[in-house]
């Protein structure tokens, strides 16, 4: 681990961002969710900009760090799919923003469910649905860089779906995808840091 990644778990832990599981109950979505977005560019790669508003807050190399204020709690995943956004709160009325690519139309979702687990370099078994359309899809490939889910997996339990990385960026900020949440990978390694397992993701 290295010694940059260190020092922003030792932040986050400070501030409890990760010292703990969030609730998994069922919450309403947009009650008090008020966003301000970023003003420049969220896929600008530059640590110089990205950082945090205050001195409290871990800081994030690809994160656009906006104003948001939520119910929810710090550590927890709202995804905004009108937005093609994912929020990471971190309280205190700021989140990480993320850019994303989404559900395409007739595979929309919504809903609230905790982070089951998580994968680095995630295997990939389409489901049967998925191969029925497609049936020129594999029954299983290995996790690697051609492998559609990309480096990390985040996995939304009792669902289907993934918060994942891809290896289709042009795809990021689109609605293509047959419900999961696609993310850089870049960004989904960096976002994979922070979020715990019991984590609340909603989608809206």
């Amino acid at each position: 681990m290295s010694k940059f990644i260190k020092s922003i778990a030792a932040a986050a832990l400070a501030i409890g961002l990760i010292s703990g599981a969030a609730s998994a109950k069922t919450v309403k979505p947009f009650e008090g969710v008020v966003i301000v977005p970023a003003s420049a560019n969220p896929m600008q790669d530059d640590s110089s900009s990205a950082k945090v508003k205050s001195d409290s807050q871990p800081q994030f190399k690809r994160a656009r760090i906006v104003a948001y204020n939520s119910p929810m709690a710090p550590g927890s995943i709202i995804i905004d799919t009108r937005e093609h956004a994912l929020y990471f709160v971190l309280g205190n009325g700021m989140a990480a923003r993320y850019r994303v690519g989404t559900a395409k139309p007739g595979f929309e979702w919504s809903g609230t469910h905790p982070v089951a687990s998580k994968t680095v370099w995630p295997d990939w078994r389409p489901p049967v649905e998925m191969r029925a359309r497609r049936p020129e899809l594999p029954e299983y490939m290995a996790g690697g860089p051609e492998n559609p889910l990309g480096a990390r997996a985040i996995y939304i339990g009792g669902t289907l779906y993934r918060i994942h990385g891809t290896n289709e960026p042009k795809s990021i900020g689109k609605s293509v995808s047959s419900g999961c949440i696609r993310m850089l990978n870049e960004d989904v390694s960096e976002l994979y840091q922070f979020v715990k397992l019991g984590a609340t993701v909603t989608v809206i």
